[in-house]
């Protein structure tokens, strides 16, 4: 069953169908599953440890789920939802309190087939990696994670809200701090 809004667009009234609960739903499920890891590493670039990137996961599905009837299609599935994500981790950054939980403190060697000595260094490694990009500042890490995750100049710049030319120029000081920020740390 589908419900509408009625629009004013000049004089005319336009009615604008909404997708039934169901339709929702499906569709819901469906960018779950397509951008789970994504935003996954997303979240995680924002927050310290596991449970809090948990947390958020939770947060930007709410808001998808909120936000998805009033999807349009005047961008793709992937930018909309990106530009949900992006919106949540900028609030979650403002509400951040400066604590260190015993989870940031732990290790988790992931891979049970590799030897604990290489599981321990690759650990180590993406960690590293890792804290040097929740270092830079916020409109660098934004576009940095978007890049890592594949997206192009112009869907980052949907999803930031900036130019293609401000995507690239945020990118290339974001890379340059990164890597000054290895350096130190080596």
């Amino acid at each position: 069953m589908r419900s509408s809004t009625a629009i004013s667009v000049g004089a005319p009234v336009v009615h604008v169908a909404r997708p039934s609960r169901e339709v929702l739903e499906a569709q819901f499920g469906k960018l779950l599953v397509a951008h789970r890891a994504a935003l996954s590493r997303l979240a995680g670039s924002f927050t310290r440890s596991a449970g809090d990137r948990d947390d958020l996961l939770q947060e930007i599905a709410m808001a998808l789920w909120r936000a998805l009837p009033s999807f349009r299609g005047d961008c793709s599935e992937r930018t909309f939802v990106f530009r949900i994500a992006h919106n949540r981790c900028i609030t979650h950054l403002s509400k951040r309190r400066a604590t260190v939980s015993l989870e940031e403190s732990e290790i988790d060697v992931e891979d049970p087939a590799a030897t604990a000595e290489a599981a321990l260094a690759e650990e180590q490694e993406r960690q590293r990696l890792l804290a040097a990009i929740r270092e830079l500042p916020a409109i660098h890490r934004e576009v940095l994670v978007l890049a890592l995750e594949g997206m192009e100049y112009r869907e980052i710049a949907d999803v930031v809200g900036i130019s293609e030319s401000n995507v690239g120029v945020r990118l290339s000081r974001a890379r340059e701090r990164l890597k000054k920020l290895l350096e130190d740390r080596s």
